[in-house]
């Protein structure tokens, strides 16, 4: 899930310049649209999850003061799992057709937008 409404436009252009490789490869690709959405969350077999603002990336890694927490509770993961359920349904989902036919300056933009990825 990532958001539809940009915080930082090129950004979002490099996040939808990987979103075709994630396709590809059968990922599904949900465009939350009701604001914008920052946190990184993950949830594993609804008993560990790991929720924060770090995205997974050497940046963040290295230079940024991000965090993550880890819990290891199944309520708290079962509760951020019907959290994301509740956003799904406030999302689209972005699919391989929809990718495909953007425009070819959007298909610049996210050229650019990729390129200067790493220091983003």
């Amino acid at each position: 899930m990532i958001p539809n409404k940009p915080d930082h436009p090129f950004v979002y252009w490099a996040t939808w310049a990987y979103a075709g490789e994630l396709l590809d490869y059968g990922a599904k690709i949900l465009l939350y649209d009701n604001g914008f959405l920052h946190a990184k969350t993950i949830v594993v077999d609804e008993e560990v999850a790991s929720v924060g603002t770090m995205n997974i990336d050497s940046r963040s890694f290295r230079l940024n003061f991000e965090v993550n927490a880890i819990v290891y509770d199944e309520r708290v993961a079962k509760q951020l799992q019907e959290l994301f359920h509740q956003d799904s349904q406030l999302s689209t989902e972005l699919t391989s057709d929809r990718y495909r036919n953007r425009s070819l300056i959007i298909k610049f933009k996210e050229g650019v937008s990729r390129l200067l990825s790493p220091i983003l």
